[in-house]
């Protein structure tokens, strides 16, 4: 049987997201909103891989190799259990998350902050996904 997660962290953490897009939604201007946005995407795309890895060492025959795999190998397992629906969109999440050091482009601060609502809701999904176990 497997363990239940303790997923507040995430589900706090998308809560919070969200909240920061809407307001984005709102404010689109506002450069300080688009970069608490950014910051939000960020915690919550670690989140989400964490949780992820997490799950997969628990349904795995061997547990022990989940950490050592790769970015991608873990999403195409978290999608071979069903946890995640289309890998490829979180192979671009993560190409956003590896820019975000560059948020002082504007340019490139746009695209990730516009991708924040996607990630958001693949998120939710997963988190669904989590939580029915």
């Amino acid at each position: 049987m497997l363990k239940k997660l303790d997923l507040t962290s995430l589900e706090k953490a998308l809560t919070s997201l969200q909240k920061a897009i809407e307001r984005y939604g709102r404010e689109p201007g506002d450069e300080e909103v688009r970069d608490s946005v950014i910051q939000r995407f960020e915690y919550s795309y670690e989140l989400c891989w964490k949780m992820l890895s997490k799950e997969l060492q628990q349904r795995t025959p061997s547990p022990s190799q989940t950490p050592s795999l790769d970015f991608k190998s873990l999403v195409r397992e978290g999608s071979r259990f069903g946890l995640i629906d289309d890998p490829e969109v979180w192979f671009e999440y993560r190409r956003m998350r590896n820019i975000t050091s560059h948020t002082y482009d504007e340019a490139t601060a746009e695209k990730v902050a516009g991708s924040a609502k996607s990630f958001l809701k693949d998120a939710k999904s997963l988190l669904e996904a989590l939580e029915k176990g």
